[in-house]
């Protein structure tokens, strides 16, 4: 069973409703952040390329890198195992991010059958990936398959926004987050989606540390 898909705005203004229903901060930071926005992708193998692609360059970079793959006709599985490293990192990947989209094609990922799994078994298929931890997982499954009760707990801008709205000493640790997240499920998903526009407000507001 997958649970709820968000597919609409009308779903994520559900889940932000109900969240604001159950815990007082949250409705605090709803009333400052107003609505939040859908952020629905598109899911397969592009996607999880352009998140290896990201990992640790500026979105500038990225973007560079990524057209460049694209131009060339390296962003499709049989593309990317019939090149070269050398190939590859033509283009602009590191020696260890071209392994990393080599293996993503060796994969053989079964995305269409992903879009009906559970929850564990989409982070567990994609985790097994080298390149592809679960931060990067739970992203894919927020945001490129809608799943309405997956959050990120490792996610630093997640755990800022927590330890301001929450006036806690320290960011939570990422299995401490993992536990308080359980009280806003089944919408743990459209609560990142109010902790990340949370944490845009404080940070124009007060700045972050």
């Amino acid at each position: 069973m997958t649970g709820r898909i968000i597919d609409t705005d009308a779903d994520v203004e559900e889940g932000a409703a109900f969240l604001s229903g159950i815990c007082p901060r949250l409705r605090m930071a709803y009333a400052q952040t107003g609505p939040l926005p859908l952020r629905r992708t598109e899911d397969g193998f592009e996607r999880l390329l352009s998140a290896i692609v990201s990992q640790q360059v500026s979105v500038a970079s990225a973007n560079a890198i990524w057209t460049r793959l694209k131009t060339a006709g390296l962003s499709e599985p049989k593309a990317v195992l019939a090149a070269s490293e050398e190939s590859l990192r033509a283009e602009g990947l590191s020696r260890q991010k071209a392994r990393y989209a080599r293996a993503l094609a060796e994969a053989e990922i079964d995305y269409a059958a992903l879009r009906s799994a559970p929850d564990a078994e989409v982070i567990a298929t994609l985790t097994k990936v080298p390149g592809i931890g679960v931060w990067t997982a739970e992203i894919y499954a927020m945001f490129s398959l809608g799943r309405a009760d997956v959050f990120a707990p490792g996610d630093l801008a997640l755990q800022e926004a927590a330890r301001l709205l929450y006036d806690l000493s320290d960011r939570p640790k990422e299995r401490a987050f993992r536990q308080m997240a359980e009280d806003w499920a089944p919408w743990r998903s459209v609560a990142a989606r109010l902790l990340w526009a949370y944490y845009r407000v404080a940070k124009d507001r007060e700045g972050i540390r």
